[in-house]
């Protein structure tokens, strides 16, 4: 059975700084492909950034560019999310996503085999 389980989120001010991290069981997660989505209310679930199966490459949309780093430790079957100058606007639901396909990297939701169950993100003014 396929897991993918976030942690790390919580409530941080502005200006702050967290680190998410998504564990995966139950596949090879060395060879898959990896994201992170993010969900506010009451809009869609939204890429934040990716990275390949080798942790060789990443790719982020631009409003976490420069403020968030995807990581990865194959051995531990672990990904990464580092979020640095947090915003209120970055509060969210933060999902963790692999995906088989390894010829390309995970930015939209179709690409996406197996979700993690998300952990809440709070950014207070």
């Amino acid at each position: 059975q396929v897991q993918l389980v976030e942690s790390g989120g919580g409530l941080v001010q502005a200006g702050g700084s967290l680190r998410l991290s998504c564990a995966a069981s139950g596949l090879s997660f060395s060879t898959f492909t990896a994201a992170w989505f993010r969900q506010a209310p009451g809009k869609e679930r939204e890429f934040v950034g990716a990275i390949t199966y080798s942790g060789d490459s990443t790719y982020y949309t631009d409003f976490v560019k420069g403020r968030f780093t995807i990581s990865r430790d194959n051995a531990k079957n672990t990904v990464y999310l580092r979020m640095n100058s947090l915003k209120p606007e970055d509060t969210a639901v933060y999902y963790c996503a692999a995906s088989r396909d390894r010829s390309t990297l995970v930015v939209a939701a179709t690409q996406v085999n197996y979700w993690g169950q998300g952990t809440q993100v709070t950014v207070s003014s």
